[in-house]
């Protein structure tokens, strides 16, 4: 049996009900983090919150607090008997009125969600996507909104044309993120990701990457990326090798591979 826990409660999976009144299902307004779960416990729990609570202070909305989340994933895990796994929070603004405005009395609605699944690595081929642009100047460019329309119409894209992720420009034509993921690029000025200025989502694989003074932050062409040593995508649960841009095949750089590898799959 499946099981979630929903606004306090674990529930069957079968059982749990939203309202079909609900903002998160009628408009997307809201947000999520997935985050990934070793041995039982979330990994980077801290930083997820406080990348939700800077979501939440975007769309005006209230969010979980960290204990609670914790505490609802301890419970959800030893339900469903897992000790590695994929979580999803998802927060949605709750019930609201037809039109636009969200009640100001509005409840959100909390879900979290497991799945077995651990830290994964693969060599994938992207292409650059040519129906989406991040826009830079957007606050919802900083946020993990629940509508992910751009991310699904970039995706199918690079599905049509027989890819497995897109990477997406910004309103400048530099390279921001892929769908999924954050970008990263070996150059001789060293191990180089996109600024958030840029329209790059705040990763926390990239945050820890930028902490450890790993990778540093810079503006990137695309023909930065086909002149690379090496070129990757990361997130919090995986590290993906960029073996081929638009057709063009890139050069896989295995040492900086696996010291990314080591480096993202540690727990710390």
């Amino acid at each position: 049996m499946t099981v979630v826990w929903l606004n306090g409660a674990l529930l069957a999976r079968d059982e749990a009900r939203i309202s079909p009144a609900d903002r998160g299902f009628t408009l997307g307004d809201g947000l999520f983090e997935t985050m990934r779960a070793v041995g039982g416990r979330v990994l980077h729990l801290p930083r997820h919150m406080a990348r939700l609570a800077v979501g939440g202070g975007v769309l005006g909305m209230s969010v979980p607090q960290a204990g609670e989340v914790e505490e609802a994933a301890t419970a959800l895990l030893q339900a469903c008997g897992l000790q590695n796994a994929v979580l999803r929070l998802s927060v949605a603004r709750g019930e609201g009125p037809r039109g636009l405005l969200p009640s100001a009395h509005a409840r959100p609605t909390v879900l979290l969600t497991a799945a077995p699944g651990e830290f994964s690595l693969a060599h994938i081929q992207a292409v650059t996507s040519r129906l989406i642009r991040r826009d830079e100047a957007s606050p919802l460019s900083y946020i993990k909104s629940l509508n992910y329309l751009p991310g699904i119409l970039a995706r199918q894209e690079a599905e049509r044309m027989g890819a497995q992720d897109a990477l997406l420009l910004n309103t400048q034509g530099r390279v921001a993120e892929s769908t999924i993921s954050n970008l990263l690029v070996v150059t001789d000025a060293g191990l180089l990701t996109p600024h958030v200025g840029e329209g790059a989502l705040a990763g926390i694989a990239r945050e820890r990457l930028l902490e450890q003074t790993r990778v540093r932050e810079a503006r990137l062409a695309p023909a930065d990326l086909l002149c690379a040593r090496g070129v990757w995508l990361v997130n919090s649960l995986s590290l993906r090798v960029v073996t081929a841009l638009d057709g063009t095949p890139l050069p896989v750089d295995e040492p900086h591979t696996a010291q990314l590898e080591q480096c993202l799959r540690e727990s710390a």
